[in-house]
């Protein structure tokens, strides 16, 4: 992974493919490259370690023309970053590839095509694709059938890219695991691995499921399943607008998206509530023409999948089911769940989290609960027609926007939004009164403004950072459902500012997290009020009691106060059920402000993606 963009005009492309690669910076590579068929055959490729921007201006210095071409970012899988490790990928000077995930038997097909002559001039396991497709060349009528017979010899997850210089007017794609989008134009076709990268020359996309192979030229477009049977796709226009280049009036796109959670939650209720309940058709329809609440009256259990930040909501929204909906919930991490035998409840709903809808484990662990026998499955995405979405029979669209700052911001707190409205619908068929019921509607109709009032604390808390300015490590604590709020405030941290922090239930101290604890580890606690709050308090006196230095985000009416030992950031007061989204704003506040002050890379840290779509 992790950007590819391509091309098949009678314009010159390379522009256009440079552009597209600067739309999918937010996605995180190390490395950037691109291929041009020339108007007299020859293969123009120019690689870059660093950023597009390198790669803009080595292009300047070294014009290329041609209406055929192929780009890509790379995020090292295979290989350091390098410039000999960069896409594309060449063979014998006329097949050129991209490639995003890996081929896990690249080594078996090295060793073979090493046998038939071929030299590996890179460390990638790309670089087999290439060599394999020349192969099959020799032995097929066109690029789509080589194509076709070498993606039968992998195995892994790919979404790749080959184009032929004796073939200059055509490029093959062939998707596995790796998403892959088609954009029609008039008399010229294109492709990426996200529509993002796309939207200045085109509004319509298809997208290719899996196991598709398709054939573009400037004219057309041909595609073939797994079983290489030729298949249409659906055509949709794309309603997303968005300039990857537009941070408005803010200096990171983490701060503007920050500052964006206010609008984007009310975007993710809007249109979804009528007579104080929650409307069914929020969580779409499934294949089978079953609707939402026909499915969650069955349901007597949850399994939620995640990674990363998704997989913190899982956490939260596992005390709300089985507090407020009387359901028992299970979160498992994805790539754990799908390397395991488990036991499927009767009757149980499998839910999966991603803002990108892509993630690989996270789709890998829907296709395994499908064979599993779920009830049904529901996703909660940021995306449409992302492979999450498709693939799941129910689907509910956060509508956060695009995200595009590495760290997660909108894109948590919109599913944090979006699984209370799960636990809500699934209640009112369950143990959930009405008066329960028209409490919690009423908390997240009035978390909009609520949000707003807690980022007017922004420069409060980029006071508390200073202090952070020497700090390599820190303690997050958090109890109930605030547990999995202190681990994405420790997630946070990590991300952006690269200070060591993780995360502890407040009340597991004393087992062992309290050794830890001298003047030069910040710990930082949320605190809201409710039920927990007196326990929390005494877990904060044993930290004061062996010299610990506390940052504490505590609801108003909580009655903690700053002295030397303690330092208080008051938050308005909140209903204990969207506390945990309100109390995830502040810590997000503060991870930036500490990153700022470290002089990391806030909306592109080092060695991380925005979209993982390798294991």
């Amino acid at each position: 992974m992790c950007g590819i963009v391509g091309a098949v005009a009678q314009r010159d492309v390379a522009d256009i493919l440079v552009e597209g690669l600067r739309r999918l910076e937010y996605r995180g590579y190390d490395s950037a490259g691109v291929a041009v068929i020339g108007n007299d055959n020859n293969l123009q490729r120019v690689r870059r370690l660093g950023k597009v921007q390198e790669l803009a201006n080595a292009l300047t210095e070294t014009p290329t023309s041609g209406g055929t071409g192929i780009a890509h970012t790379r995020w090292a899988t295979h290989g350091v970053p390098s410039e000999a490790n960069a896409h594309p990928h060449v063979s014998s000077d006329n097949i050129a590839v991209v490639h995003n995930g890996i081929i896990e038997n690249h080594q078996a097909l090295k060793q073979q095509l090493s046998a038939l002559g071929y030299v590996f001039v890179s460390e990638t396991d790309t670089e087999v694709i290439a060599h394999l497709v020349h192969h099959e060349l020799k032995t097929s009528d066109n690029l789509l059938q080589a194509a076709q017979k070498a993606s039968k010899q992998f195995e892994g997850a790919y979404g790749t890219v080959i184009m032929d210089t004796n073939d200059k007017d055509r490029v093959v794609v062939a998707r596995s695991g790796s998403p892959l989008v088609i954009g029609y134009g008039l008399g010229e076709n294109f492709l990426a691995s996200d529509m993002m990268a796309l939207l200045p020359v085109t509004r319509r996309f298809s997208f290719l499921e899996e196991g598709d192979v398709a054939e573009i030229t400037r004219f057309e477009v041909n595609i073939f399943d797994k079983d290489g049977n030729s298949v249409e796709r659906e055509i949709s226009e794309a309603s997303v607008s968005h300039d990857a280049g537009d941070k408005g009036e803010y200096r990171h796109y983490m701060l503007k998206e920050t500052y964006e959670q206010p609008t984007a939650i009310r975007n993710t209720l809007e249109g979804r509530f009528s007579d104080g309940k929650i409307n069914s058709n929020a969580f779409g329809a499934s294949d089978q023409g079953v609707n939402a609440d026909e499915i969650f009256k069955d349901i007597e259990h949850v399994q939620i999948i995640a990674c990363g930040t998704s997989y913190h909501s899982g956490m939260v929204a596992r005390y709300w089911l089985e507090q407020y909906a009387g359901v028992s919930c299970n979160i498992e991490i994805a790539s754990e769940f799908r390397y395991r035998k488990s036991f499927v409840p009767k009757n149980a709903l499998i839910v999966t989290i991603s803002q990108s809808g892509e993630t690989a484990d996270t789709l890998a662990a829907l296709r395994l609960a499908k064979d599993l026998g779920y009830r049904a499955s529901l996703s909660i995405c940021n995306v449409p027609g992302s492979s999450l979405v498709r693939e799941s029979d129910l689907a509910f669209m956060t509508k956060a926007g695009a995200e595009i700052g590495v760290a997660s911001t909108k894109a948590f707190t919109t599913q944090l939004v979006g699984l209370m409205m799960m636990t809500i619908a699934i209640g009112q068929h369950k143990a959930m009164d009405e008066a329960t019921q028209k409490q919690l509607v009423s908390s997240l109709m009035s978390l909009p403004n609520k949000l707003e009032e807690v980022l007017s604390l922004a420069s409060e808390i980029e006071g508390l950072a200073e202090d952070f300015a020497d700090k390599q490590h820190s303690l997050f604590l958090g109890r109930g459902d605030q547990y999995p709020i202190a681990m994405e405030g420790a997630l946070k941290l990590k991300e952006i500012s690269y200070i060591h922090a993780e995360a502890y239930a407040a009340g597991e101290l004393k087992h062992g997290p309290l050794a830890l604890i001298d003047a030069d580890m910040p710990v930082i606690v949320v605190a809201p009020q409710n039920d927990l709050i007196e326990k929390l308090k005494s877990n904060v006196e044993e930290v004061r009691a062996r010299g610990g230095l506390m940052y504490v985000f505590a609801d108003i009416d909580a009655k903690f106060a700053s002295d030397d030992t303690m330092k208080v950031i008051n938050v308005p007061h909140c209903d204990e059920a969207i506390a945990p989204i309100v109390y995830t704003l502040p810590l997000q506040l503060l991870s930036y402000y500490v990153a700022i002050i470290k002089g990391t890379d806030v909306d592109q840290p080092r060695n991380l993606a925005k979209s993982v779509t390798v294991e």
